[in-house]
């Protein structure tokens, strides 16, 4: 990388006139073209000394050794002035020099040349000097290395070339001051504190300002129509590279040492992060455990507890939260750590694990004998609810109003029996329980020595008081008192139920009674054909009332077994002291209709009797003029009981069947009695 005396930015205005510039051309020895436009303004020898220097200072000690080719445009200056500026370069850059063009006016100088002619000053200046017009110069230099000032097709920029310039001198000179700096810290000492994020937008701005002058000139240099000067030789495209090379490389160990010392940074926090949880856990953590070890004498004292430990434990979940990311945080740094800080982080993690593991069991074992407490008393509570609504019940009087209801109340006995025993047993259980959780309590360490408000042995000693007290209770109102009372209450409701179920079976035969009634007046009307048929409903008739009298007969018996249990639960009033009279007079209503119906059917099978005879060859004159008598005589009898109703014991009157029925009954013995009547009279033997 060439030596840079001199900055564009201290010479700008000087730099922004064009004095001289360094277009990118060269001539056929690969020199560079160095071009001086003076104007026809006066030249100033000092700002053009000034941009000459630093313009020479831009290309390298290789490509100097080429030597320059100097144009030195006349055309609008004065012959004087560009002697001087010739002589100048004498001074300036004599050896660098290989070949002046002092390009000149069409007619101007002729005579005045002749005065001084550079060709006879080369060995004295160091260089040839040669003067020509613009039109000539390509004489010496290929048109594609000029200017178009000089009818070549070279493209220069002079505002471009100078913002190339002050960027790539920007560029360059932060880069080396970044270097400097980041050279020293890497060297440093290892233990200070770095701010990564400092340099990383310090390094941000000479990186990117790198990369887009690097881009710029590659885009250049690829898609330009000739070599340009800024991407080698003048703007030196190879210190850019190397520059950000460096830059890069220096980062990379800056990196890398800010790993090493953010890392130790992270291991130290760790280190005091680890030491306060352990310490809070094993102080006041531990402390707050030992305050709370009583279970509560009931469920309101219990939930109290409950409260209490879910505040403690809230606090503790702030610190396993703590515990958690410190878990993640050496398990991250043990995956990437060497040796001897992998050895530092397994012995905290193990230290922290511990401390944390034994203060969660116990804090899950705390909670485990509180829900075990608030159960045990929950279900004593309910015990003694249930026990005292046993009681009232049991001395409450009992007077359901149906059968279904004085049922639903034995069930309802029965169940709060068997309620009362599930209850014990689940006290015992949920006492035996909390005693099982209390004992499994995991122990304090062994430097300990005293014992925690609220020893675990009188919480003991409360449970088995609590459970004894239950089954004496138990024993006391139940066992010896509540047993005989359930015994009556229980006989009791069974005689209820007998007294409910006796009135609706009593219920029951006055309904079938009434049906058995119904049948008979209105399906028992005929009287049968002849006397074969009419003896045969006549027996079927006498079992229809033998079944109505059983009927009867069982309404009586349940009757009379209601008005025993009634004697017996003390029941003045029961709705069964109507169905008595209801049977009785349905019975007899029954008794009065049986009755008619079975004369009807004995005065029919006499008729039909009495008119086979009749009928028969084999009766003798006079027997069959009675027969005859004994048929008219029945026939007319049961016709007149067909048309004549009944007469129940109120007064009140019934037939038997419908009209249409009667008539076909009344029919079914005129038939008869037409026959015989139209039929030949017997005739007296001889």
């Amino acid at each position: 990388m060439s030596n840079v005396n001199m900055e564009a930015t201290n010479i700008l205005p000087i730099l922004k006139k064009k004095l001289a510039f360094l277009s990118g051309g060269k001539d056929r020895r690969s020199g560079l073209i160095l071009t001086i436009p003076l104007s026809s303004d006066q030249t100033s020898m000092e700002e053009l000394s000034a941009t000459l220097d630093y313009l020479l200072s831009i290309p390298s000690e290789k490509c100097k050794a080429r030597g320059f080719t100097v144009i030195v445009d006349g055309r609008k200056s004065q012959w004087n002035i560009v002697k001087t500026v010739v002589l100048m370069l004498q001074n300036v850059i004599p050896a660098e020099v290989s070949l002046v063009c002092v390009v000149k006016p069409d007619e101007f100088w002729d005579k005045k040349v002749t005065h001084f002619c550079f060709w006879k000053e080369k060995d004295r200046l160091g260089f040839e000097v040669i003067l020509v017009s613009a039109n000539k110069l390509t004489r010496y230099i290929e048109p594609c290395q000029l200017t178009d000032d000089f009818g070549g097709s070279l493209d220069y920029d002079h505002s471009d070339w100078l913002n190339k310039r002050l960027v790539f001198e920007k560029f360059t000179k932060e880069s080396t001051s970044l270097l400097d700096e980041l050279s020293i810290i890497n060297e440093g000492d290892k233990s200070s504190s770095v701010d990564k994020d400092k340099y990383a937008e310090w390094l941000f701005i000479p990186l990117s300002a790198g990369h887009e002058l690097l881009s710029e000139l590659q885009q250049r240099r690829f898609n330009g129509p000739a070599w340009c000067p800024m991407e080698e030789e003048l703007l030196a495209q190879p210190q850019v590279m190397k520059l950000l090379d460096s830059l890069r490389e220096q980062y990379t160990r800056y990196q890398e040492l800010c790993r090493q010392r953010n890392k130790r940074t992270q291991l130290d926090e760790i280190h005091a992060k680890v030491m306060q949880v352990v310490t809070w856990l094993q102080g006041p953590g531990s402390e707050l455990l030992k305050t709370q070890q009583a279970i509560g004498d009931s469920m309101r004292a219990a939930q109290a507890l409950q409260q209490k430990h879910e505040e403690i434990e809230s606090q503790h979940s702030e610190w396993f939260a703590v515990y958690v990311e410190l878990n993640q945080q050496i398990a991250a740094l043990l995956s990437t750590g060497e040796e001897e800080e992998v050895a530092e982080l397994k012995a905290l993690q193990q230290q922290l694990s511990d401390v944390c593991y034994r203060q969660a069991a116990q804090l899950e074992s705390r909670q485990n004998v509180l829900q075990a407490a608030q159960g045990f008393h929950s279900t004593t509570q309910e015990l003694s609810q249930q026990l005292d609504g046993l009681l009232g019940m049991l001395c409450a009087d009992v007077a359901p109003a149906d059968g279904a209801s004085i049922q639903q109340n034995l069930k309802l006995l029965e169940e709060k029996l068997q309620t009362v025993e599930a209850g014990l047993a689940s006290v015992r259980q949920k006492g035996a329980l909390v005693l099982e959780q209390m004992c499994s309590q995991p122990s304090w360490s062994l430097e300990e020595t005293e014992s925690p408000p609220g020893d675990p042995q009188d919480n003991v000693q409360q449970i088995q008081s609590v459970m004894e007290e239950m089954q004496l209770r138990k024993q006391r109102y139940v066992c010896s008192r509540c047993e005989d009372m359930v015994d009556v209450r229980r006989l009791k409701m069974l005689q209820m139920v007998q007294l409910f179920k006796c009135e609706e079976d009593a219920l029951q035969a006055v309904e079938w009674l009434g049906e058995l009634l119904d049948a008979l007046l209105k399906t028992h009307v005929r009287l049968g054909d002849d006397s074969q048929e009419t003896r045969t409903m006549l027996d079927k008739h006498r079992k229809f009332v033998d079944v109505a009298q059983s009927t009867y007969d069982y309404g009586r018996q349940l009757l009379q077994a209601t008005v025993v249990l009634c004697q017996s639960l003390r029941c003045t009033t029961r709705s069964s002291g109507d169905t008595l009279p209801r049977l009785n007079r349905v019975w007899k209503q029954f008794s009065v209709s049986a009755e008619e119906r079975q004369q009807r059917l004995e005065l029919a099978l006499n008729f039909h009797t009495a008119a086979e005879r009749v009928r028969s060859l084999h009766l003798t004159y006079l027997c069959k003029l009675k027969s005859l008598d004994e048929v008219d005589s029945s026939g007319k009898t049961l016709l007149d009981r067909l048309t004549t109703p009944i007469i129940f014991p109120d007064g009140s009157e019934q037939y038997f069947g419908s009209p249409s029925d009667t008539a076909a009954a009344a029919e079914g013995v005129r038939e008869p009695l037409m026959k015989l009547d139209s039929s030949p009279p017997p005739t007296c033997p001889p």
